[in-house]
Formats: structure tokens, sequence, C-alpha cells
């Protein structure tokens, strides 16, 4: 294992004592000559002191899409740690290594941002904490008030316990537990792989969603789009039919390219030269000479010649740089520049290419020597996904703000929001404009600006932030490195499983495994279904738990004729039938019709408003007057403790089933709800069926629970009783679809 990880470590070259060798990319050490070449990645920061046809790929750290040209007579002469060479190759002196690195730095940032719980896990720890002290209290005095009344503390010590029992909602965890991560299981089928179980709960809430351009809403490729040539007076699109000057201007930019193409513009120019072409002859040439990329504005020149002596010299790069040296009249060089400036506002990425003659062996010193026939402009440009509007529209019908965070430059951000149809991409933000707002002023603009452009690691992490200071609940997609303190500090961090980095992959709370952002819309949604599920589950749970906290507690406070009416074991029973109930049979249940059309929660607003819990409150109040009533009906009638105890329990599980039923929705009716798909409904109560029937008619069972087997009388009375707890509430749902026939609730 040692010999192989020897083998897969990364290698780099560095100049030592004027000789080129290999190391570990581990072992390189600040002052280093590293060596970079095309198709490398680069293992350390470094300012560039001798380089060739040169360029990098930056996209993991600034998220722009296009390779920047470097070299060392220009400002931007700095290479960085973890990015990638599109082509060429360079020589730099290393400044930082490791930590001390940009992509370094960024790894640091991420151990300073603490996890945060999530808002329902908040509001539920406060509930069941409230609930556990007010089980204690009541523990505490009843088994104060047994102990004064028997002077028994092991008989007082079990009844107070029973009580505790009762009170202690010690299903809501449960329950909480199971939505989550039967919701992990069901994204994952989905193509969402879910890091973290509770952030799906946050999904339902989320109210801004902060989405990288690249790769999320484009395609992250180059694509060919677009042609001019004088010749054809007019911009061409790619899959419109060609006259013989584009096709000219197509193989001459071909030629301009590498061989061998690594930049994904050169490689998009031999892919369109390969399909109208109906000989290909880069075979038949080879290339004899090349200027790098050079020049102000840049451009390159390569040479090639086939075994006859034929020569093609082709030279590409900015349209002002092929202008400059091309033979034009004037009203030609103004018409291809308002071309240029018309294309370059609409987010392309722009080449010049132009044709030289040259007949002798001794080529000129410079590339701007020769005189050029003036080609035409090839267009470029990063393709948003077809999806991507419905998605947009999707989350606007959701309720849902949209912000296009990005590190590419303007006019391309604009342009494809554009495209796209992206909300406000009129009103735009810089990195570097952000960054001298003080924090309050960028807490109240962040708000109504919708695109910020030209964005680094610490420009996209205080987004996060002043966004979640406005009391949002944010998502963050992202796949670069660049994206990853952002990832980690918003509460739904989202990185692209295909294209994303690792870094971003190990920040993230999501994963979209096919880099679909209408993953998105499937992930909130499924949030948005089990948070209420969730809700109708702990309303149940509430509703439930309080008739056996009365049933237990006032005939024991009151003093009753049978006061110890459930032992330990009783409470159990009831709670093994009520965890499935509320954890299986509500998590299974359908979304709502109209749920992604309404506005999301507010992040301030508690778990349930007053009126969701006085309805609990007063279900489980009409379930607790109806085992009492019975119990009463039991002492009236001369029956005998084993009997009402029976009757009692029997109508919490009648009531526990109808409750289950009434509770699928509370404003449709149960005649409704029960065509509902959710085969876990008839499973559930089936078991709760099967265990009363063993209860009631197995006699070691009936012994156990010191129960008794109930007549057909007693039985009729149990199961009417049990009804009518719980079915009042359905005339309340019959007013309310009176007076709002339009909700779909």
């Amino acid at each position: 294992m040692e010999r192989l990880k020897i083998f897969i470590q990364p290698q780099s070259k560095v100049i030592r004592n004027g000789v080129v060798v290999q190391i570990h990319s581990d072992a390189i050490v600040v002052g280093d000559s590293l060596m970079v070449e095309e198709g490398g990645t680069i293992a350390a920061d470094g300012i560039i002191v001798h380089s060739n046809d040169f360029s990098v790929n930056e996209a993991i750290l600034t998220g722009e899409s296009l390779s920047v040209f470097k070299d060392s007579t220009t400002s931007d002469n700095k290479i960085f740690s973890g990015s990638t060479v599109a082509s060429g190759l360079a020589i730099a002196t290393v400044t930082a290594i490791g930590n001390r690195t940009q992509l370094g730095k960024i790894g640091k940032s991420l151990e300073s941002i603490s996890e945060e719980k999530t808002p329902l896990e908040r509001q539920i720890a406060h509930f069941v904490k409230q609930m556990s002290i007010w089980g204690g209290v009541i523990f505490l005095l009843v088994w104060g008030i047994n102990y004064f009344q028997s002077r028994e503390l092991l008989d007082s010590l079990l009844k107070a316990l029973t009580i505790a029992m009762s009170v202690l909602p010690e299903e809501i965890p449960v329950a909480f537990t199971t939505f989550m991560a039967l919701g992990s299981w069901r994204l994952m089928k989905m193509g969402i792989v879910v890091k973290q179980m509770k952030t799906i709960e946050t999904l339902g809430g989320a109210t801004v969603i902060c989405a990288d351009k690249t790769g999320t809403l484009t395609q992250n490729t180059m694509h060919l789009a677009k042609l001019f040539t004088l010749e054809a007076g007019k911009v061409t699109a790619l899959d419109e039919e060609l006259q013989t000057s584009e096709k000219e201007l197509l193989t001459m930019a071909m030629w301009a390219s590498e061989p061998i193409p690594f930049d994904p513009m050169e490689i998009a120019l031999h892919a369109a030269y390969a399909k109208i072409t109906a000989f290909d002859e880069r075979s038949a040439y080879n290339m004899v000479h090349e200027y790098p990329l050079g020049g102000k504005p840049p451009m390159m020149t390569h040479i090639f010649e086939n075994a006859r002596g034929h020569r093609i010299i082709a030279a590409k790069g900015a349209a002002e740089a092929i202008i400059e040296i091309s033979d034009l009249k004037e009203t030609d060089r103004k018409r291809i520049r308002e071309t240029s400036r018309h294309l370059g506002k609409q987010g392309y990425r722009l080449l010049g290419v132009g044709q030289a003659n040259f007949e002798g062996s001794e080529f000129p010193l410079k590339q701007q020597y020769f005189q050029l026939e003036f080609k035409g402009i090839v267009a470029f440009h990063d393709p948003p996904k077809e999806n991507i509007p419905t998605v947009l529209d999707d989350f606007k019908k959701a309720g849902i703000n949209i912000k296009l965070v990005t590190g590419d430059n303007a006019e391309t951000t604009i342009a494809i929001a554009q495209q796209v149809g992206f909300p406000g991409y009129g009103k735009c933000m810089s990195g570097q404009e952000m960054m001298q707002l003080q924090d309050a002023e960028l807490e109240e603009r962040v708000m109504s600006i919708q695109v910020f452009t030209r964005m680094f690691p610490e420009a996209k992490l205080r987004i996060v932030n002043a966004i979640k200071a406005n009391n949002e609940i944010v998502a963050m997609t992202g796949d670069g490195v660049n994206d990853a303190p952002a990832l980690k500090a918003a509460h739904i961090g989202v990185a692209m499983g295909k294209k994303g980095t690792e870094i971003a992959k190990e920040a993230a709370s999501l994963i979209l495994l096919d880099d679909d952002l209408s993953k998105m819309v499937d992930a909130i949604a499924m949030g948005r279904r089990i948070y209420t599920n969730l809700k109708k589950a702990i309303q149940y749970i509430i509703s439930i738990h309080i008739p056996i906290i009365l049933t237990v507690f006032i005939p024991l406070a009151l003093g009753w004729d049978y006061p110890v009416i459930f032992f330990p074991s009783h409470v159990i029973l009831l709670e093994l039938i009520m965890g499935p109930t509320c954890s299986i049979i509500y998590e299974n249940e359908p979304m709502e019709a109209n749920t992604m059309l309404q506005k999301p929660k507010p992040f301030t607003s508690t778990f349930f408003n007053f009126k969701e819990l006085t309805t609990s409150i007063v279900q489980g109040l009409a379930i607790t007057l109806g085992a009492l009533s019975v119990y009463q009906y039991g002492v009236s009638q001369n029956y005998d403790e084993p009997t009402i105890r029976t009757m009692v329990f029997m109508v919490l599980i009648v009531a526990n089933i109808f409750l289950t039923l009434v509770n699928r929705s509370f404003y449709h009716s149960i005649w409704t709800t029960i065509k509902y798909k959710n085969t876990m409904v008839p499973l559930i109560i089936g078991i709760a069926l099967v265990l009363a029937t063993l209860m009631l008619f197995v006699p070691p069972l009936t012994s156990f629970f010191q129960f008794k087997t109930l007549n057909l009388h007693q039985l009729v009375i149990v199961f009417c009783v049990g009804g009518i707890a719980v079915l009042w509430y359905e005339v309340v749902k019959w007013s309310k679809r009176l007076k709002s026939p339009q909700n779909t609730f």
C-alpha cells in the first residue's frame, strides 16, 4: 500500500541546480523554480519569470469560465495552486505552499465556519425541553402525593413513573429522525445526495437561493457560436448554412490553434473544422514555427507546411490585434469594431482571425511584422442549460428569491442572465464594490440586488452572511473551491456532483449528482412535504399524549375508585402503537397539491402557531373526555377494575386510529384523504387492530395487562365513544370548506 501511495502522489517539475527534476508536489519549497506545462495542475503559488504561449484556467478559484493568458511582463503574472494549465509552458518562482496558498487560505477559512442548528431543530428541541421539564415536575408532584397518602416509597415511585412516561414526548425526536432518514433515502433516489440529514427540513423553508453561473446556470463548456466575415456582411450562427468565406474563416482559425488542442476554444475550432471540411488536411501538415501569445492586445501565430512545401500562416487573437496588422479600409475597420462591440455586449468571447503569405525561410522576429489578410471573427460562449428558464419560473412560483453569484465578468453574466430570463439581471454589483460597503449597508442592499459578478471567496461569504442577517434561509450552489466557504456558511450548501471540486463537495450539505439545478426544485418540494407531514405527526403526538396524561393523572389526583387505571406497561404499549403511526403513516403522506405555489415559511415563525396548537389541545381534551366518560360509565355500571381499564384503554386505541385518519388533512374530509395513496395506512392500522384483538381475546396477554375480555355491548360503546371523540373535527373541517372553498388543503 505504501508503494502504491508513492505511485499515485501528484508530481511536479522544478529546476534545481540548473537541472529539471521531477519531485512529489508536497516536496516543493518556497523559492523553487516550478515548471508547469499544458494539461498539468499547478501545485503552488508563484510569480512567472518565463512563459511560452501560456494560459491557465482558474475557474476553481475565480469562477471565470475562460482561460487567462499570462506572462512575466504583465501585471497579472501570478499562478495559483489548484488551477490548471490550458496551454503552453511557464517557469515560476514559488512564493507560497500549503496553507499559505490562495487555495490553502480557502481551506483554512472553512475551519472557522461553525455549523448551525436548523430552525426546526431548535424549535423541536425547545418544545421537547419544555415538555421534559413539565414531565419532571409532574413526576415529583405525583410521587410526593402518593407517598404522603400511602407512605410506600416504591409503589409511589411506580405510579409517578407511569405519569412521567406519559408526559415525555420521546416520539418527537424519533419522528424527526425517521422523517429525515427516509427523506434522505427518497432524495438519493432522485439523484440528490444528502450529507446532513437535518438539512432536509431546512430545504422546505429556503427563501433565497444564491446560484453560481458557471456549471450551474451554464454548461461550463466553451461552444463556438457565431461567425463574422466582411464578405458575408453579417453575423452567422454556426448552425446556419455557411458561405465560402465563413468556411475559410473556420479553417484558418483551426490552423491558428495548437495541433493537439487542450484549450476549450481550440477544441471547439478543431471540431467545427472537422464538420465542414470535405477532406481533412491536418495530418498532411506539420507545424514548422509558432509565435506564442504576445503583444498588447495579444495574438498568436502558427506556421504549418506540408511535404510539397505549401505553407499556411494563420493568426488569431484579440480582434484589435488582428485589425492592426491587416490591410483594411477604414470603413471595414469601423464595421468590424462595431460588430465586436455588439457581440461583446451579448457576452461572447471573440477572436479575430487572419492569414499571411511569406515565402522566405527566415521568419520575422515578431508576428506583428506579418501583413495579414483579415478573415473574420469567431465568437464563443458558455451556453445556458436548456431547462434553466423553467427552473427559474418554478422558484418564482414557490416564492423563492434567486440571486446570481459568480466570479465571471459583468458582461458575460448579464448576457447569460438575459438569455435565461433571470429576474432583475439589470441590477449588478461587483465583488470589489461589495467589499467597500459596511456590513449594515450591505445587509440592506443585498436583498435588492440580484446579480453579483467578479466574486471571490471572501465576497461570496459576505453575501451569504448578509442575507442570513436578514433572517432569510439561504441555499448556495457552487462547484469550485472559491465557493467552499459560502457553501459551508449557507443554511443549505449545494455542490455539483460531476464538475464540482472535492473541496466544494466536502463543504456542502447536498450534492446534485447530475449538476442539474432543477433537482433543487425537487429537493425543496421534498423539504416542504416533510415539514408539513412532520407538523401533522407532532400535532398528532400532542393530541394523543394529552388523554394519556390526563387519564393517568386525574383518577389519581382526584382519588377516584380506581386511581391507578394504567401501569407503565400500558403506556409503553400505547407508545409502541403511536410511534410507528406518526413516523411511518405521516412520513409516507403525499405532497399537498399546491405546496410549491406557496411562499416559504418565515424564518422567525414558530413551529406551531396558536391556532394549530389550540387545535391539537382541543382534540386531546375531547379524547380525554371520551376516555373518562367511559371510566365513569363503567363505575356506574359496577364493572370491576380490569373491565374499566380495558374499556378506557380500548377507547384510546380506537381514538388513536380515527385521529390518524382525521389528521391526514386539516381541511379535506376523511372521505377525501382515505383516497390518498399511502400503503402504510392499512398496514399500521391493521397492526393496531390485531394487537387490540390479541389483548382482548388471548388469555395470557389479557392476564398480563390486567385486562378483561369485553362483550359486544361494551365493544360497541368503546367504538362509538372513541370515534365520536375524534370525528367531531370533521364538522370543523366542513365549516372551513364552506368559508374557503378554493383552498386545496
